[in-house]
């Protein structure tokens, strides 16, 4: 098994009103020895902005703005900007998050040439209802079961009071485009799907009810072993290696104490990112220590974005959606272990 180095705590939530209640799940950029953390910052009432810290280095907090860097301002954010996820392409910011309303969670994105002006984009994944969601899938005999379990029975039956799209968060781009198409992750639970346009505003309703139509085409990823089986979901952005795009995601599963969420990690082809190549059998790393077993959700490491330094791949995460912490590997000893697992080989 690959050995991980726990680094520890590098954010915590201040007296600041717009993160006194937590700070989780940041979107990373690296640039040269400094690190750009785009942050999850909470709120009492659980109302989530984006604030802004600077390392240098992988782990030194050298800067920290006190007030957010971007906030709600459209009806799909008034109760958040939520788990955002960055990256550059052509010398423009990616940076990708779910907008919620109190009700629905949606892939969004807004863009950036400086990361301090942010342009908003708006959100791109489907407003479909759960309705309509059921209707274009009824007839895909081979969609996992969990689907309907998941958002007719959980999300209709149990909310039938309210009105509610389909959920799809874990919007994440890879960084540069293959094959002349924006390629991106998403997630409606349980699996992991992938998307690919050559202009981003091809995104429109008619191509996602096409999409959804063939959903099974375009499904990346599914649980399949014993730390993911409840759903997994998209983590940091994808890195780049000559073995293939190393994806870190995260997996769930269930407990008598209640879910638990794991870092894992699969290897994708560079030029094909829909053929997975090899999945690590076993967690990359899992609730362990205190700060990661009780917040404000208990049990979860949540892995949004990393920074490589000296062959070191440094993994920062939510834990336990309370504050940030990092994790460390050796990326060479890692890319090995992932090949032990080839799917070629068995």
């Amino acid at each position: 098994m690959i050995t991980i180095k726990r680094e520890g705590i590098i954010l915590s939530k201040t007296n600041l009103d717009f993160e006194n209640d937590g700070v989780l799940n940041p979107a990373i950029i690296q640039e040269g020895n400094t690190v750009h953390v785009l942050y999850r910052a909470v709120r009492k009432g659980n109302y989530s902005t984006i604030g802004y810290a600077k390392l240098e280095g992988p782990l030194k907090v050298v800067e920290r703005k006190k007030e957010p860097l971007i906030i709600p301002t459209t009806d799909d954010e008034v109760h958040g900007i939520e788990d955002p996820r960055i990256v550059k392409i052509d010398n423009i910011y990616y940076l990708t998050y779910c907008a919620h309303d109190g009700v629905n969670a949606l892939g969004s994105f807004a863009t950036s040439s400086d990361l301090i002006h942010f342009e908003k984009q708006g959100v791109i994944v489907p407003r479909l209802s759960y309705e309509e969601f059921s209707l274009l899938t009824e007839y895909d005999k081979d969609l996992n079961e969990k689907y309907k379990r998941f958002y007719i029975y959980e999300n209709i039956k149990n909310n039938s009071n309210k009105k509610r799209l389909l959920w799809n968060k874990n919007l994440i781009f890879f960084p540069r485009t293959i094959k002349d198409k924006f390629t991106f992750l998403h997630r409606i639970r349980p699996d992991i799907q992938i998307a690919s346009v050559k202009n981003l505003k091809e995104l429109t309703k008619e191509f996602w009810k096409d999409y959804l139509l063939h959903l099974n085409e375009h499904i990346l990823m599914t649980s399949k072993y014993e730390h993911e089986m409840k759903y997994i979901g998209g983590g940091c952005p994808p890195i780049e290696t000559k073995a293939g795009w190393l994806l870190i995601y995260h997996g769930v599963h269930d407990t008598a104490e209640g879910k638990v969420y794991c870092a894992c990690a699969a290897l994708l082809d560079l030029e094909n990112p829909k053929k997975e190549i090899a999945r690590l059998p076993y967690a990359l790393f899992k609730p362990e220590l205190p700060w990661e077993c009780s917040g404000y959700v208990d049990n979860v490491v949540f892995p949004t974005g990393t920074s490589l330094f000296d062959d070191i791949l440094y993994i920062y995460y939510g834990a336990a959606d309370k504050r940030i912490a990092v994790a460390s590997v050796n990326l060479e000893e890692l890319i090995a272990e992932l090949l032990q697992y080839r799917k070629d080989k068995r």
